[in-house]
């Protein structure tokens, strides 16, 4: 099991535990599939390098949170992102912000069962349309 398969355990672990309550999922894409359910998969989804965690609950002017689960730094020391994989996930984070989402990068477990919970504490939004928002 590789470290950002260990972190994403952990991270699910602890949300069960933490939010019994809360609808989380995961992106299927790391798994080690046959082919032929591998074609199948990739023929569900609207693309690639979609986030490893999702939790599919409101909070504030948020319609649910993604993180993409990291085990070593996303930059490079110049500030690059160090790979062109790491960058095009990047992108699908700023476009899911674009649509209203919370998305991050997280690295490590740490860094991200304190994302979990800053998102997650925030106060649930006022369904009549008036959020009490406050940024992540």
């Amino acid at each position: 099991m590789t470290k950002e398969e260990t972190i994403h355990q952990q991270l699910c672990a602890y949300i069960r535990a933490q939010y019994p309550n809360v609808i989380f999922t995961s992106e299927p894409s790391g798994l080690r599939l046959p082919i032929g359910q591998a074609t199948k998969l990739k023929k569900l989804r609207s693309g690639s390098k979609l986030p490893d965690l999702w939790i599919l609950e409101r909070r504030a002017n948020y319609g649910g949170l993604f993180i993409e689960l990291k085990a070593e730094p996303i930059h490079k020391k110049n500030g690059e992102y160090k790979t062109p994989h790491v960058k095009e996930q990047a992108e699908v984070i700023e476009r899911l912000k674009e649509k209203g989402y919370a998305a991050t990068f997280a690295v490590g477990f740490d860094e991200a069962r304190m994302e979990v919970d800053m998102y997650l504490l925030q106060d649930k939004p006022d369904l009549r349309g008036v959020p009490n928002a406050r940024k992540l």
